[in-house]
């Protein structure tokens, strides 16, 4: 499967009244989200399915994210919420094995560390900037993968003109 990792968008600063949870996309993070879309849906390489975490900031990028591709809109699950393990994330990801192409929206520094143990490095070589976007060729439930690849925010602006 080739696995798209889309880092959610821009939010408001850290310590929100509601908490980091409540935390909402900004007017640069919506933009994100949608210039994604349309990247990918210009490149033909769209996913079949959007999962997302649950954490406010992520559900509005993944949901800008499908409607700006007219995908129905993502699921959501509780373990791509801030602090997802890779062990967990490649075990939930063999469920859906059945598609070519899945994306997944959450959080830093869960999907570098994610990116780092699926390609078996470490040591911070790999950093998802916020609106970044990576895919990987990966066969869950096995570890390993090939990255396809990393693009920052800025590269994905400068296509999008």
């Amino acid at each position: 499967m080739q696995l798209i990792l889309l880092r959610h968008g821009k939010a408001e600063a850290h310590g929100h009244p509601g908490g980091d949870g409540a935390r909402a996309l900004v007017g640069k993070g919506r933009e994100q989200a949608a210039m994604a879309a349309g990247i990918l849906a210009r490149a033909g390489f769209l996913p079949e399915i959007v999962i997302s975490s649950p954490v406010l900031r992520a559900r509005e990028t993944a949901e800008i994210f499908c409607h700006e591709a007219s995908m129905p809109g993502p699921l959501m699950l509780p373990w791509l919420a801030c602090g997802m393990h890779p062990e967990t994330a490649l075990a939930e990801l063999a469920g859906f094995r059945e598609f070519k192409r899945v994306a997944i929206v959450g959080h830093e520094p869960d999907f570098s560390g994610l990116i780092e143990w699926l390609l078996g490095i470490s040591g911070g070589a790999v950093e998802m900037k916020k609106g970044g976007v990576a895919c990987i060729e990966i066969q869950p439930p096995s570890r390993g993968g090939q990255l396809l690849f990393l693009a920052p925010p800025k590269l994905l602006r400068a296509s999008a003109h």
